[in-house]
Formats: structure tokens, C-alpha cells, sequence
């Protein structure tokens, strides 16, 4: 399936604990033009987790049916879990005029990049691997096991930052948020995808 739109889609990547989470929160509150995509997962729920709102919690088998059929845009498996990106989602999103907002891993970001879509990749830094212990352990979502997993996946997530389009540090994430914002705004602003304007400057022609 072939999706045509003006729309695009909109990648923010960053090890865990960077804050692309809450980023993506505040960017969908002053922006009503984008919508999160949300993922698929195999992982149990977790506490105060909302099936459908914060991911489509699936079995094993349910999500190998559909990669089976092709459903999926992307999807990749993270610290033994599956996560993706159903196709159907995207498109009603395209339907709606709507920009889709992505908080996948670099995995998701390459199989988008390799599909038809206009894809934006924005990749988000830590200040410091200090700053990103500490903000870890601040969540305390992860278990001593959990925690040293990711660590041990730091470097390799964050040597692929070059592949992305653009790069900010979360420093202070009001900053980081309107820098984003700021990205956002002028990849709109693009000849490219100003598509109505060829009707618009042919009425000055005539």
C-alpha cells in the first residue's frame, strides 16, 4: 500500500531516560496538528498503563499474525519485547491532515526512512551519561537488572544519532521542547511540501 500525503512523519529517538517521553507529551499540547502514533507491544501492561492509549498490548501470537500479513510500517524488538507501527494507523492519521509524531528507536526510524513516507528523524541527546543515570534512577520504573540493560545499550543507541536529520540535547526541556517545535514549523514550511502553492501562484498567472 502506497500512502500518499502532504503530511509527514515526525521521529524522536533518544537512549531511555533522555526525556523523549515527556518531550513528545508537551509538543502534543501545543501543537494540534500532530498525533501520536501509538505502538504495538508484546510486554505486559504496567501499572497505570491504558491499553490503546499508551500502546495496543498484543501476544506474541496476535503480533506475528500481523507481520505475517504486512501490517506493519516498522517494528523491532527492544530488551526481548516486539514493538510497531501498524500501517492502517498512519493512514487514518494522513486522512485527517494530521502530522504523526514517533517515540521509536533507531531500528523504527531506518525501516520508516525505507518505506514511501516523508519521515523527519530528530534524535535527542542527554546532557551527560551522569545526568542520564540520574534521571533513570529518579523514574525508579526500572528494576537493578533493567537498569544495567540499558546502560549497556546507551552507546550503542547513541552511535547512531548521525543517521537522524537533526540533533538537540535535553539540557533544559523547555529549550529542547521549542527547539523541536522550531524544527517542526520549518520542515512545514518546506517548497516541498507546500504543495497547494502551484494553485495558488497559477491564479497570478492567469
Amino acid at each position: 500500500m502506497v500512502i500518499k500525503s502532504n503530511n509527514f512523519c515526525i521521529v524522536l529517538s533518544s537512549p531511555s531516560g533522555a526525556g523523549k517521553t515527556s518531550i513528545s507529551k508537551r509538543l502534543l499540547k501545543i501543537d494540534r496538528s500532530i498525533c501520536l502514533s501509538i505502538s504495538c507491544t508484546t510486554r505486559p501492561i504496567r501499572k497505570g498503563e491504558t491499553h490503546k492509549k499508551d500502546y495496543l498490548f498484543l501476544s506474541d501470537k496476535q503480533f506475528s499474525d500481523l507481520i505475517k500479513k504486512n501490517q506493519f510500517l516498522e517494528y523491532a524488538e527492544v530488551f526481548g519485547f516486539r514493538y510497531g507501527t501498524l500501517r492502517k494507523t498512519i493512514v487514518n492519521f494522513f486522512k485527517k491532515k494530521k502530522d504523526v509524531l514517533f517515540d521509536i528507536d533507531w531500528q523504527g526510524f531506518q525501516q520508516l526512512k525505507q518505506s514511501n513516507l516523508e519521515v523527519v528523524g530528530i534524535f535527542i541527546l542527554p546532557p551527560s551519561k551522569k545526568e542520564l543515570v540520574n534521571r533513570l534512577k529518579t523514574r525508579g520504573r526500572d528494576t537493578k537488572n533493567e537498569m544495567k540493560k540499558r546502560m549497556n545499550l546507551v552507546q550503542n543507541e547513541i552511535s547512531h544519532f548521525p543517521e537522524y536529520d537533526y540533533v538537540v540535547v535535553n539540557k533544559d526541556i523547555n529549550i529542547c521542547v521549542k527547539q523541536i517545535k522550531n524544527i517542526i514549523e520549518s520542515e512545514r514550511l518546506k517548497r516541498s511540501r507546500l504543495k497547494n502553492l502551484t494553485n495558488f501562484v497559477d491564479k497570478f498567472r492567469n
